[in-house]
């Protein structure tokens, strides 16, 4: 049988785990992204706008999109930053701070189900894993040698 390859089983796993999500936020009319979006604006205060982007790492016009569909949904109010006037408040309305509750719950249920099938220890390894590939990504040490290989 053929080895896979870690970024493989990382996208296969992270493909599945996208496929829950949707199927289930579905079920309500909305997406992961919009789930996503829910849980990272805060309840009370709202966020700005130049802030949701880079602390969700999602692209300007994806999120874009995604405002706009929780905007008509009623799920999100724009106002404008009482601190910087040019800038702009992302609130969450009452029905927003609803469906930002059963994302929540979907979100705590798949931890839950995975911490009843995986051992502490095994999750902790696979935590330390995870934060070291990033850290290999963020700071350049995978393909950094690439063109010197190629000379």
């Amino acid at each position: 049988m053929k080895e896979k390859t870690i970024d493989y089983i990382l996208r296969a796993t992270w493909q599945a785990v996208s496929r829950m999500y949707n199927e289930e936020a579905s079920k309500y009319g909305a997406s992961m992204s919009v789930g996503f979006a829910l849980l990272s604006i805060d309840k009370d205060n709202g966020i700005p706008s130049t802030a949701l982007g880079p602390q969700m790492g999602m692209e300007p016009t994806s999120l874009t999109r995604t405002l706009k569909s929780m905007e008509d949904k009623g799920l999100i109010a724009r106002k404008k930053n009482p601190v910087d006037g040019r800038g702009v408040l992302i609130n969450l309305t009452k029905l927003g701070k609803e469906k930002r509750e059963l994302s929540r719950d979907r979100v705590l249920r798949f931890n839950d189900v995975v911490r009843q099938h995986i051992p502490q220890e095994k999750l902790d390894h696979f935590i330390e894993v995870a934060e070291k590939i990033n850290e290999l990504i963020s700071e350049r040490q995978i393909f950094t040698n690439d063109e010197a290989d190629s000379k």
